[in-house]
């Protein structure tokens, strides 16, 4: 077995090793990961960063791997699959790798609406079972929705279906809903209006939060899409609703994600929770990077 030469490797994709003209988006990759690098060499840690895809590491040669910004696992699945379960073997994986098939597809809802989190309502759409959108409409009396797939990010055939483009959407994704599960969820107007709160947690620690907001005429608030990102003090309230979804997860994460909406009844909400590949921003508190930091060494072997 080759020697470790480094005690943890922060894993990205390929877009972000060395791009030749990096832009704005992809400067933000970069500086975020280099506040995190910096901050596990801060703690004496040997500190890589390489494409989860690279065929040419042998990942015995790092003791953990810290998902960071692996943006097109969900556009390579079956190929992300293999990796992982050949690299599990070979190393420790931060989230686990526990915590990452949970998260990886959205049915977790499911888990945190049994634990008693509020959830945005959903219905699944899983391939095979014949559903249309058409019927899933018709059984649920929803009529304006957003549809996308359990396995996604960055919007990925995310759209809102109203009864003027119903058909439109429907036809754009009978092909994809033959190969992938979908969930369809109610539309919460307050996105439009309030926006979406993520809170960052490290362990139980909570460290900071931002409102996102999507761009006039739309519903997403990725900045892929145009959405903005702006600093956000929340009340403890706040926090603890986030917190109560962190500790419905199987494991406590070392870091995690928690987004939040108002619901249509004015009630807070979780949308998602991100334990994979969730944007931190970083850039907006550097110093969030050093509550990361010390949960990952607690977890070097």
């Amino acid at each position: 077995m080759p020697q470790p030469i480094f005690d943890i490797v922060i894993l990205t994709d390929s877009r972000y090793i060395n791009p030749s003209v990096p832009d704005g988006y992809v400067q933000n990759v970069l500086k975020e990961d280099q506040i995190v690098k910096e901050a596990l060499e801060a703690r004496n840690l040997r500190v890589g960063r390489k494409d989860w895809a690279d065929s040419e590491f042998n990942w015995e040669q790092t003791k953990a791997v810290l998902f960071r910004t692996t943006w097109d696992y969900f556009n390579r699945f079956e190929e992300f699959q293999g990796w992982m379960e050949e690299a599990s073997s070979k190393t420790h994986f931060i989230n686990s790798k526990i915590l990452i098939n949970w998260n990886i597809d959205k049915h977790y809802l499911d888990d945190l609406n049994r634990a008693g989190v509020s959830v945005i309502p959903t219905r699944y759409l899983n391939r095979g079972n014949g559903m249309s959108i058409h019927q899933i409409h018709k059984i649920t009396g929803w009529r304006d929705t957003v549809i996308k797939p359990t396995v996604g990010g960055a919007g990925r055939h995310t759209y809102r279906i109203q009864p003027e483009n119903i058909d439109i959407i429907a036809n754009k994704l009978i092909e994809v809903m033959q190969k992938e599960d979908f969930m369809l969820q109610p539309f919460q107007e307050s996105v439009l209006s309030s926006g979406e709160w993520s809170f960052v947690f490290f362990g139980k620690n909570f460290s900071h939060a931002v409102l996102k907001k999507a761009k006039p005429g739309d519903f997403r608030v990725q900045d892929d899409f145009g959405g903005t990102v702006h600093e956000y003090i929340p009340k403890e309230s706040e926090i603890n609703f986030a917190r109560e979804a962190l500790m419905a997860c199987p494991e406590l994460p070392v870091y995690a994600r928690v987004d939040l909406i108002l619901n249509n009844s004015g009630k807070m909400a979780v949308s998602e929770l991100e334990l994979i590949e969730p944007e931190l921003w970083f850039r907006m508190k550097p110093k969030a990077a050093n509550l990361l930091a010390d949960e990952v060494i607690r977890l070097i072997p």
